[in-house]
């Protein structure tokens, strides 16, 4: 399945072939401190997505594993991006149609915010789960 999206105004769009229809919410400090909430975000490989006015995008190196992208114009969180392999994890707010996307992880649960809940039965991941599992080698 294929789909699009596009930031707040419209600066940054894009397409992308194949999308995993799975996603999954970050509950980390960092990310909650960028989406507002806990991030919503799907895997992007970096071989199937093309951009159009990718030059409206600024980042921000927020590790030594990954940056951040938004639009400079209007704000809007575009990727955290794995800089080893250059793979996306964007805001399923940006698709424009978000039908058939459905929640399978919550990570960095310990560090979940009281004000919500998210409902159904998905897999749950500790921060230290999280970095065994995906961190590279010389990281912890």
């Amino acid at each position: 399945m294929n789909k699009t999206g596009k930031c707040m105004c419209g600066a940054v769009s894009f397409e992308i072939k194949d999308v995993q229809t799975n996603f999954g919410a970050c509950h980390c400090t960092m990310c909650q401190r960028w989406a507002g909430s806990a991030l919503l975000a799907f895997t992007v490989p970096a071989d199937t997505i093309t951009f159009a006015g990718i030059e409206n995008v600024a980042t921000h190196s927020s590790s030594e594993w990954a940056e951040r992208g938004w639009c400079e114009k209007c704000g809007s969180g575009i990727w955290y991006k794995v800089k080893s392999d250059g793979t996306y994890h964007m805001p399923i707010g940006l698709l424009d149609d978000s039908s058939g996307m459905e929640m399978k992880t919550e990570i960095f649960v310990e560090e979940r915010s009281n004000a919500y809940s998210f409902a159904g039965d998905h897999k749950e991941m500790t921060g230290a789960e999280v970095f065994a599992a995906y961190a590279p080698d010389d990281k912890e």
